[in-house]
């Protein structure tokens, strides 16, 4: 038999993929004060194969980047000895594994700040209240600080020495997070960016802060083991752009000149959170711009899947609740065998085993 297209290796760049199922960073809120916890070993070990590419859940920065709780940091020495163990693991198993790191920006409040302080941001509008996964409880987000023009360099200097940590701790790479409403995402969309500085108005300005960190990032640990996520489509935590197409294809070009490993990139579809809407745009310009390896992520199946990366589409589809709820997914791929569902009230609970290590593999869930 033929293997089908997303069980195909790839090279992406030095990295030699037994395959294009993608691990998508997923935010599991188990690193009780934002420590990784031993019970991620397992976690991770599980969803490893040999030759996959694993992107670990959100990572925070520094101190002022949380915004929900027991996510985990990389910014002290605490943090980066808790992840080794964790990276060895999937080392041991032959996985290659990227660390996603990240700064919420304003989707915070004064609770997680040090010293009770406003969240920073590109502005001082504050997000509305938002309604949690499980639709019960309300996230409350404080109003934020906007950043001064002098402050931003010393946000840049958090993510690069977040990428350095991460080398050290053992990660193969790093994921910018410039997605999903986040700071970075915040400072490159119009309907949250109201600066008047060199970081605000036009596209060039808004793209500034993000670049800045793609190339600080890129020089501390070399392009090759850099990639970044990006939604210019999406308008989460009220993060829309007027020109979504227009900001997914200067940031694609732009990536260009800094010689990175990969971009991840949300669907069109995927306006709002655990939505899949149909949509008449396509990540395909952005895939013809960006010059390294393109990774789409964002609602797909298998057969949508395959047809990605046979039509040349994408290089690598990353799957995230399909992932977390079968963490042998390549081969129940590659079998064409049935997935396990999954339960999104319990994707965000503090447990270290359910919802998160007791999903059964393929031969226990036979018997």
């Amino acid at each position: 038999m033929a293997p089908i297209p997303l069980m195909t290796p790839y090279q992406m760049g030095k990295f030699n993929l037994s395959h294009r199922v993608v691990l998508a960073p997923l935010t599991r809120m188990r690193s009780y004060g934002n420590v990784p916890q031993p019970h991620a070993i397992l976690y991770y070990s599980q969803r490893t194969s040999k030759g996959g590419l694993l992107i670990a859940e959100a990572t925070g920065v520094s101190d002022t980047a949380q915004g929900y709780p027991d996510t985990p940091g990389i910014w002290t020495k605490e943090q980066v000895e808790a992840w080794k163990p964790i990276v060895d693991a999937v080392h041991e198993k032959g996985g290659i594994f990227f660390c996603q790191i990240w700064h919420v920006g304003r989707v915070s409040n004064y609770g997680f700040q040090p010293d009770g302080q406003a969240p920073i941001s590109c502005t001082d509008k504050p997000v509305m209240p938002q309604k949690q996964s499980n639709d019960e409880e309300v996230a409350e987000f404080s109003t934020p600080r906007r950043l001064s023009t002098e402050e931003v360099p010393l946000v840049v200097n958090d993510f690069r020495v977040a990428a350095r940590n991460a080398i050290e701790a053992g990660f193969d790479g790093v994921e910018i997070h410039g997605a999903h409403g986040y700071l970075l995402d915040q400072f490159m969309k119009d309907s949250v960016n109201d600066r008047t500085d060199k970081y605000g108005g036009s596209l060039e300005n808004r793209c500034r802060f993000p670049l800045e960190v793609v190339e600080a990032v890129a020089d501390e640990i070399g392009a090759d083991k850099v990639g970044i996520r990006l939604s210019p489509y999406a308008n989460y935590m009220e993060s829309g752009d007027s020109n979504p197409e227009a900001l997914g294809l200067y940031m694609a070009s732009s990536l260009n000149k800094f010689g990175i490993l990969y971009c991840h990139m949300v669907e069109p579809r995927m306006i709002k959170v655990g939505e899949r809407l149909e949509v008449p745009y396509s990540l395909l310009p952005m895939r013809k711009a960006f010059k390294g390896t393109f990774i789409v992520v964002g609602g797909y199946d298998r057969e949508e899947g395959n047809k990605a990366i046979a039509d040349g589409y994408a290089d690598l589809v990353a799957y995230g609740r399909w992932f977390l709820s079968n963490p042998d997914l390549p081969r129940r791929f590659e079998l064409n065998a049935p997935l396990n569902s999954y339960d999104r009230l319990i994707f965000y609970i503090s447990d270290p085993v359910v919802g998160y290590t007791d999903y059964p593999f393929l031969e226990s869930s036979a018997n």
